[in-house]
């Protein structure tokens, strides 16, 4: 399925990299979860302008975040909100951190064991079983279906 509609799309790597090196090696949660939030209320503002945005992020329950996913309900109270879990299994996640060769080779373990529980999804794909054009069009499918317009 191809899509007129355009999504812009805030991700957490993006926000990352408006923290300097100094600042992540001497907090790096402290400072990460202030820019998360931040991404948060910037992908308020481009709906708060009648724009379409993905978040490409994990919800995590770190203390510096906690109640994370309580704080991503309430930033989007009222708002168009689907939480799209994307997929695949650790075992992957590991070899594909090794090909990105700019991941640590345990990262996928480490997130996996701090992201939220009990998240209610809207939907779910997972990359191991599809390819990322076949996952990306599942999710848009599902998407432009809930939220016409």
């Amino acid at each position: 399925m191809k899509s007129e509609k355009f999504f812009y799309v805030v991700a957490n790597d993006l926000f990352e990299e408006t923290i300097g090196e100094h600042y992540l090696r001497e907090d790096y949660w402290k400072y990460l979860s202030e820019a998360i939030i931040m991404m948060y209320y910037t992908a308020r503002l481009f709906s708060d302008h009648g724009k379409n945005v993905l978040i490409d992020g994990i919800i995590v329950e770190r203390p510096e975040l906690q109640p994370h996913y309580e704080k991503v309900k309430g930033i989007f109270a009222g708002y168009p909100l689907s939480i799209v879990e994307v997929f695949c299994p650790l075992d992957i996640c590991r070899k594909r951190n090794i090909q990105r060769g700019n991941r640590a080779e345990d990262q996928s373990e480490g997130q996996h064991e701090i992201m939220a529980k009990n998240i209610a999804y809207d939907f779910k794909v997972n990359t191991h079983l599809n390819t990322s054009e076949e996952c990306a069009n599942l999710i848009l499918e599902q998407l432009l279906g809930q939220h016409k317009g």
